[in-house]
Parts: C-alpha cells; sequence; structure tokens
C-alpha cells in the first residue's frame, strides 16, 4: 500500500482534508503557498476563494460525519477548474495555471501506475 500523507487546509471558518501521495505533498504545499503569494496580485472581479495548507500529517482519522477526504488528483481538479474560471487580463495567471497543470499531470501519473501495479 503507498505511503500517503494528509494536509489540512483552511479558507475562513471551512476545512478542507486532502489525501496526497507522500511524495507529493510538498509540492502541493510549495504550490499552495506560492498561489497564495501571487493570488493577491489578481485584478480579475471575480477570483475564488483559496484555502492554505495549515498542517501536514502522516495518519489522519476523520471522526463523524462533518467531514470528509479529498483525493489529491480531484482537489488538484478543482483547483485547476478555479482558476481556469478567472478571468484574469494583466496578471500571467498562465503560470499559475501551468504550475497547477504540472503537478495535476504527476499526480494523475502517480495513481495511473499505482493502479496498473495493483491488477
Amino acid at each position: 500500500m503507498p505511503q500517503m500523507r494528509y494536509a489540512i487546509l483552511q479558507l475562513n471558518d471551512q476545512l478542507e482534508f486532502v489525501e496526497m501521495p507522500s511524495a507529493y505533498m510538498y509540492q502541493l504545499t510549495a504550490l499552495n503557498l506560492r498561489l497564495h503569494k501571487e493570488v493577491e496580485k489578481l485584478t480579475a472581479d471575480h477570483v475564488p476563494g483559496l484555502p492554505k495548507v495549515i498542517a501536514e500529517c502522516e495518519n489522519l482519522e476523520l471522526i463523524g460525519t462533518a467531514f470528509s477526504l479529498t483525493h489529491g488528483l480531484d482537489y488538484m481538479n478543482k483547483l485547476e477548474q478555479s482558476f481556469t474560471s478567472i478571468q484574469e487580463k494583466t496578471y500571467p495567471i498562465v503560470s499559475l495555471l501551468t504550475e497547477i497543470r504540472a503537478l495535476q499531470a504527476q499526480l494523475e501519473q502517480w495513481y495511473e501506475e499505482e493502479f496498473e501495479s495493483q491488477s
């Protein structure tokens, strides 16, 4: 079974829990920090809220049904969709999308290889 890590993200008073392969958690955290640094420079009218990674952990057990665990690739797909929807005119949003899509592609390949090795 592959080693997974968990990111805890916060946007206002909402928490989100994301499961990622351990080898890619650093990239998710670094990407999140970069996006937060750059999102302030966007001039579009409707910039979606971006949660901050507030913690990482090796093990996570969610108690109850108030929260759910988001698959890493699902999170990256949602992140890519939200940044694709930004109608930015002055800041080169393409560079941010390139970074998002690079991690997205790496995860797609990882999950594909993991699925094949289990077959």
